[in-house]
């Protein structure tokens, strides 16, 4: 890992040792401290995450140690556009057409927007595949 520019990195600490799984508790910060308004705001500063990483065989952790995981760039644009650009474009391309198709507005943001609910369930469904694929790893 000697390319730094293509990896991000969170500090945390060991909260729990499995047998097979590592879970590692992580402050998220919001991009609220560069707001202006965020006195405003009721959005907190920071957030507890628990992250969990695969457990190497040979692998010596202890609960309360401080370690640094990271995960590729790449996969974190992944899951922008999963969880963000996709649904985004669902709903948008959905509105036009059923708007061509029914002349209704109003029904068709309903029916829109109603298909962001089975769209979010196939990603649940989908959640051990993909957590496979956005793996976080344990810096050495």
């Amino acid at each position: 890992m000697n390319d730094y520019k293509n990896i991000i990195q969170h500090s945390g600490r060991i909260k729990q040792v499995d047998d097979s799984k590592i879970h590692v508790t992580i402050l998220a910060q919001s991009a609220c401290s560069t707001c202006h308004s965020k006195a405003m705001c009721n959005v907190s500063e920071m957030e507890e995450k628990v992250v969990e990483i695969i457990k190497d065989k040979d692998a010596n952790y202890i609960v309360g140690e401080q370690v640094t995981i990271y995960m590729k760039k790449s996969l974190g644009t992944k899951a922008v556009f999963y969880g963000y650009l996709y649904p985004f474009i669902t709903v948008l391309a959905s509105l036009v057409i059923l708007i061509a198709i029914t002349r209704n507005e109003g029904l068709a943001g309903l029916i829109s927007l109603a298909l962001l609910v089975p769209y979010y369930y196939i990603i649940y469904l989908l959640k051990d595949k993909l957590s496979k694929t956005f793996e976080f790893s344990l810096k050495d």
